[in-house]
This record gives C-alpha cells, sequence and structure tokens, in this order.
C-alpha cells in the first residue's frame, strides 16, 4: 500500500511539474509573440491620423486584420486614405460631420459620436481584428460626451493580442495612464501662418 499511495504522490508532483512548465512556456511564448498595445498619438503638431494610417497599412501589409474609425471626419468625405483604403480592402469608416469645434448642431455631433462609439466597441469585442484604430477620439472625450471610465473598461477587457490606436489633441490623463506607448506630435512651424492652406495628399 506504501509504495503505492508513494507512486500516486511522485505522479501527482511530476503532473503538477508539468502544469507549472506548461504556463511558464505559454508566458514565455506570450512576451516572445504578440502583446497587445494601446498607443495614444496626442498633442498640437501635425501626423496623428498620419502616424496612426502608417500603421494600419504596416499591419494590414503583416496580414493583421485592422479598422480605423474616425470621429470627425465627415461621413461624404472621399479623403486620400478613404479612396487608397478601398482598393487595399481595408476598412476606414467616418462617422463624424466634420470639424466640432465648426458646428452649429452641438446635439447631432453629440449623437454622431455615440453611434462612432458604439461601433467602435463592437469591433473591440468582435474580437475579429487585430488592430482598432480610434482616430480623433479624444475631442468627444474632451466635451464630455463620452465617458472615459467606459472607454478604459472596454481597452482593458479587450482581446490580449489586440493593438488599439487612438489620436487626437490633449488626451485625458486617465488615457494616457493606460496606454502602453505615447506620442506627443509637437508643432513648431506649419504651413498655414504663411496662408497656405491644407495640401491634397498630405491633409486629406
Amino acid at each position: 500500500m506504501r509504495d503505492e499511495r508513494r507512486s500516486i504522490e511522485e505522479l501527482s508532483e511530476e503532473r503538477r511539474a508539468q502544469q507549472r512548465q506548461e504556463l511558464a512556456d505559454k508566458r514565455a511564448h506570450r512576451q516572445k509573440g504578440r502583446h497587445g498595445l494601446v498607443i495614444v498619438n496626442t498633442g498640437n503638431g501635425k501626423g496623428k491620423t498620419s502616424a496612426a494610417l502608417g500603421m494600419l497599412m504596416r499591419s494590414w501589409g503583416q496580414g493583421m486584420r485592422a479598422v480605423m474609425l474616425q470621429f470627425l471626419k465627415a461621413q461624404t468625405g472621399n479623403w486620400g486614405e478613404i479612396k487608397a483604403a478601398r482598393r487595399m480592402g481595408v476598412e476606414i469608416i467616418p462617422l463624424g460631420d466634420g470639424f466640432t469645434w465648426e458646428s452649429e448642431n452641438l446635439e447631432h455631433d453629440r449623437a454622431l459620436a455615440h453611434q462612432c462609439w458604439r461601433l467602435c466597441r463592437e469591433k473591440i469585442e468582435s474580437g475579429q481584428y487585430d488592430v482598432v484604430i480610434m482616430d480623433e477620439i479624444t475631442y468627444p472625450l474632451q466635451y464630455g460626451w463620452l465617458d472615459l471610465e467606459e472607454v478604459l473598461a472596454v481597452l482593458r477587457a479587450r482581446r490580449l493580442e489586440m493593438h488599439v490606436i487612438l489620436t487626437g489633441r490633449d488626451a485625458p490623463e486617465g488615457l494616457i495612464e493606460c496606454a502602453d506607448l505615447v506620442t506627443e506630435m509637437r508643432e513648431i512651424k506649419h504651413p498655414f501662418e504663411r496662408g497656405i492652406m491644407a495640401q491634397k495628399g498630405i491633409e486629406f
């Protein structure tokens, strides 16, 4: 009986050791493999959306499924990135109505922001995407149209391998604390100061 009991105990310890090794292997694989990042592009300089579009193109080139949802860009817009996305077969979804700070109907803009956020949340929670970009989301957060804590909760609960990129000026502190990578674009010089308007292929 003692030999039989010892044998069972040894098998149990061997199985526990095997489980510990499997867990260690999984952790090592996760560290070597893809680790989903929360990335914030903020600041008063140009290039926040452009940098996000660069990551969109790069991830597409790696065979990853990516989507960009735009909070301010008008749904009727036909920007350069929209044209390129159609040819590439990449989803870029503008859900705004132009530049909000010039709007005469803030309630309409608020409703559009909620609509865009619902779709963002749906895309994140679907688990079907490797990269989700929320372009210019900081503005509805600043205006109090979206609940920051709800946004942060969705980011924290996302699939571990998913990258999420958020852009816009004046990113709130809570979002910066949640992020893994934060880049601040700082304006040093801009052609608009010399009366040069937005240029095709550069701004749109």
